[in-house]
C-alpha cells in the first residue's frame, strides 16, 4: 500500500495542532476557575487561630522546640 507524500506531514500537523489547542483549552479553564477562587476570603494563618503549634509537645509525647512555651503550658 503505497502513501502519497504529504500525508504523513499532514497528520503530524493535524496532531500537534490539536494538542496546542487543548493546552490552550485547559489552560484558560485554570484561569477562569483560579479568577472565582481569588474572591474568596483568605484562610486565617496558624498565629490567629489556637491551634497549636506541636500537638504533640503539647501532650507530652516528644519534646518541644521552645522550652519557655512548654513550660509556661505546663504550669497552667
Amino acid at each position: 500500500m503505497q502513501q502519497r507524500a504529504g500525508t504523513t506531514a499532514q497528520r503530524i500537523r493535524i496532531g500537534l495542532t490539536g494538542l496546542a489547542f487543548a493546552f490552550l483549552l485547559v489552560l484558560l479553564g485554570s484561569v477562569i476557575s483560579r479568577s472565582g477562587r481569588d474572591d474568596l476570603p483568605a484562610a486565617p494563618d496558624n498565629s490567629v487561630t489556637n491551634t497549636p503549634k506541636e500537638p504533640l509537645a503539647e501532650l507530652g509525647v516528644a519534646p518541644g522546640s521552645e522550652p519557655a512555651e512548654n513550660a509556661a503550658t505546663n504550669s497552667e
